[in-house]
């Protein structure tokens, strides 16, 4: 059984698999006790017997790495450039988040290519997968949570707000004021960068790469433009497992 952990700015996302199948998923605050997280899926699941990890954190992965090797007896796989099935067209590889590079696998295995990942995450990210199936490199963009805790944060007079989609754009009031400029100026965002990125990859005039959403907020934004094509919670968690797949049968490959 294989354990795919994506440790996020905010979250921990742990999910179990046998083969290519999700038999369970869990998530955790990134500031939480990880062990004892870890050890309580040992307890329900003893029989894993590989772990890959997609970290953006690297305060956190010596604790990762150790729960592994104390708990399960497992050297755990980090995902880097340098693992993947495909190839980073980036000036500085190492530079690009693991989580990134994940998404990547599954939209080239999973979909179609040309494509743009838009991903909600603690940042809003846009990741590039031209026609030849290589990352070709991204947007990183300001998360929605993040931008509303700032203004309330900058502003004495501006409360805190959920993010929801208004009933009108004009704000009546300044909570609605707000809900609406969080929301339309990130479909503005949304529809403005995937247009700036098919311009810059030169396709066709009206043709547009194929565009997959993920993150927690991802259906929400999804109802106000037309120009997200697909959207994928567990894309990557997917390419965690396809990840596996290739270093599993890299490896049998030199045993042979």
């Amino acid at each position: 059984m294989l354990l795919a952990i994506d440790a996020g700015n905010t979250n921990i996302v742990f999910a179990l698999y046998n083969g290519s199948k999700q038999v369970d998923k869990c998530r955790m605050e990134t500031t939480g006790k990880i062990p004892e997280s870890m050890n309580e899926i040992v307890r329900q699941y003893p029989d894993i017997d590989a772990v890959i990890i997609s970290s953006v954190v690297p305060k956190i992965n010596e604790t990762l790495q150790k729960s592994c090797t104390y708990l399960m007896k497992i050297d755990p796989v980090f995902v880097t450039h340098e693992n993947i099935p495909i190839e980073v067209k980036t000036d500085k590889p190492n530079e690009v988040g693991a989580d990134r590079l994940v998404n990547s696998v599954t939209v080239i295995t999973d979909y179609k290519k040309p494509a743009i990942i838009v991903d909600f995450g603690t940042a809003t990210t846009f990741d590039v997968v031209d026609a030849q199936g290589c990352y070709a490199g991204g947007v990183i963009a300001p998360g929605i949570n993040l931008s509303l805790e700032a203004l309330h944060q900058a502003a004495a007079k501006l409360p805190s707000v959920t993010v929801e989609k208004p009933a009108s754009v004009i704000g009546k009031n300044t909570v609605d004021a707000m809900q609406s400029g969080i929301y339309w100026g990130y479909i503005g965002l949304i529809e403005g960068t995937i247009k700036r990125i098919a311009e810059e990859m030169a396709m066709e005039e009206g043709a547009r790469p194929f565009v997959i959403a993920t993150g927690g907020l991802a259906p929400l934004f999804d109802q106000g433009t037309e120009m997200i094509d697909a959207i994928d919670s567990d894309l990557t968690m997917k390419g965690l497992v396809h990840i596996q797949t290739h270093l599993t049968e890299q490896q049998k490959r030199k045993s042979a």
